[in-house]
């Protein structure tokens, strides 16, 4: 078992930081990470509605210091980005079952990293297929091949079976991560206490 899981959807800024974080701690600890894509949306309907509520009306001060706080992190973490997007949310599906596609061939990593830049930094809209074929392009990727693959039932169970786990364990958003399959933490700002989780458990 990896020392960490991350569901994660590329739809969320948030989770753009977290996956960069977790692979700066990967390089540093050498950490092992089981990547688990899933669509937050469908966690969202399930459980947590009450994002759509603070998106139509949200609570102006609230919404000054999100902005910031999402700028902050991306400084810090030398990652520029778009505070919304032109087409936001986005439909993540097609991007996500790629990732699951690619997990198989080692290029989830590559593939995803990718997609958060190519939406939260480029503005390119992930759903649309020329978006995603130029990822693919970039990385060798054939992109033709892939979206034959992401159309198939068992690609699209997976995605929904992560998606239902999630839930089932307890999350309510992206991106959720475990350390040693049942310590569950949410956030990119919960870094240090998920590094200082799975040192604790080397001991």
């Amino acid at each position: 078992m990896a020392e960490i899981e991350c569901f994660f959807d590329c739809s969320s800024p948030w989770t753009y930081f977290a996956f960069e974080s977790l692979l700066r701690m990967q390089e540093e600890i050498g950490v092992t990470i089981q990547w688990r894509p899933f669509l937050v949306g469908g966690v969202f309907n399930a459980v947590n509605q009450s994002v759509y509520n603070s998106r139509d009306a949200p609570v102006p001060a609230k919404k000054a210091y999100g902005k910031k706080d999402q700028q902050d992190w991306a400084r810090y973490l030398g990652l520029p980005i778009h505070y919304r997007p032109t087409v936001f949310p986005v439909n993540s599906v097609k991007a996500m079952r790629a990732c699951i596609v690619l997990e198989g061939e080692d290029k989830l990593v590559p593939f995803a990293r990718a997609a958060f830049k190519a939406y939260w930094t480029d503005d390119q809209d992930i759903s649309k297929a020329p978006v995603l074929a130029g990822i693919c392009d970039a990385l060798g990727i054939d992109s033709e091949k892939l979206f034959a693959a992401i159309e198939q039932q068992p690609v699209k169970d997976t995605l929904r079976t992560n998606t239902q786990e999630a839930i089932d364990r307890g999350s309510f958003g992206s991106p959720t991560i475990f350390v040693g399959g049942d310590d569950m933490y949410f956030g990119n700002d919960r870094m240090p206490l998920i590094k200082d989780a799975v040192l604790r458990r080397r001991q």
